[in-house]
């Protein structure tokens, strides 16, 4: 059932998807870049249809189109009676903090972004530390000694991915090259597949032969033309393997679908505060299945579990590029 809201300022409508329980149960709200973008968006979807599938019950979504909306969707979503409501993505950060005041009552989750207030749950994820371990399978599988990162938005968030990687692969090999491109500094630079190809043939060119994507759906223009041109690719947040079996070495898993399950879960008794998610409580990961399984060596996967095993014992400390936005390991 689709319902669609009366106009919202001068020309946004919403259009608001669920079933006929929407207005007193969880809600979703995607980032820029749609619920398919077959990365982060798409994992969030996941979670929460995961909970639908299982419970029998439905769930009120929206995908914005511009970051005008975000306000607007945050608080239609809570007069209409929804909690909790979910939104995926950072950038919802400063519209969540000017409304979530007026909604004491609802509880609101964010995710990969920490929005102090007493109704509003923060999951942030320690991407540098899933984004060590596949450096580490990067540069165990490179035959140049040059591997690559193309990211999103040039933003600390994505930067952190990037000097994890840096780490994991310097700590594999310490004369590797590793070779670092943002997409953009818009919004625009996480939905550029173009981009993302132009940016993957110039890293080929310079030699890389493996190539991390952390950029949403830009990043399926870097796994294509990686699958094209013969070399490995990574993918990010959703398990990216199945999109070119064979080719990608593996996919830095973000359990955002977890997270959106967990909170539709909990309901209107979701806790609130701070939730991080890291290579301890599997909030992140390398993947591993049927589509990569031939090219993750026995000794590379005792390699990373290795590592796994003393990130979550406290031994082995991945610097965090967001603590003081520096790198060891690469300068951007």
């Amino acid at each position: 059932m689709s319902f669609t809201t009366k106009f919202l300022g001068a020309t946004a409508a919403l259009a608001l998807t669920a079933g006929a329980a929407w207005a007193d149960g969880p809600a979703i709200i995607y980032d820029l870049g749609g619920k398919f973008d077959k990365s982060f968006n798409e994992s969030a979807y996941n979670g929460a249809q995961r909970w639908a599938e299982e419970t029998g019950e439905e769930f009120a979504e929206f995908e914005i189109t511009s970051d005008a909306q975000r306000e607007q969707a945050i608080r239609r979503f809570a007069e209409a009676g929804n909690n909790p409501i979910v939104m995926a993505g950072f950038s919802w950060g400063t519209p969540l903090e000017a409304a979530a005041a007026d909604y004491p009552d609802t509880n609101f989750v964010i995710i990969d972004a920490a929005v102090d207030a007493p109704n509003i749950r923060s999951v942030v994820f320690n991407e540098h530390e899933g984004s060590y371990l596949v450096g580490m399978l990067a540069a165990a599988a490179s035959e140049t000694d040059t591997v690559s990162f193309v990211g999103g938005m040039d933003i600390p968030l994505i930067r952190k991915f990037g000097c994890g990687y840096a780490q994991g692969v310097k700590a594999v090999n310490p004369d590797a090259t590793v070779i670092s491109n943002m997409t953009g500094t818009t919004p625009s630079a996480w939905n550029d597949p173009v981009k993302g190809s132009e940016l993957t043939l110039s890293q080929i060119s310079q030699g890389s032969d493996v190539v991390f994507a952390a950029a949403g759906g830009t990043g399926i223009g870097v796994l294509q033309t990686a699958a094209d041109e013969g070399i490995l690719s990574i993918g990010v947040d959703s398990n990216q393997n199945y999109l070119h079996s064979g080719q990608v070495l593996t996919s830095m898993v973000k359990r955002v679908d977890n997270a959106v399950y967990d909170a539709f879960a909990a309901g209107e008794n979701v806790e609130v505060g701070l939730n991080v998610m890291g290579v301890e409580n599997e909030g992140v990961a390398y993947s591993l299945d049927e589509h990569n399984e031939e090219l993750i060596t026995d000794e590379m996967k005792a390699m990373v579990e290795e590592a796994s095993a003393q990130m979550a014992s406290g031994e082995l400390e991945v610097h965090d590029y967001m603590s003081d936005e520096t790198c060891p390991a690469i300068d951007f």
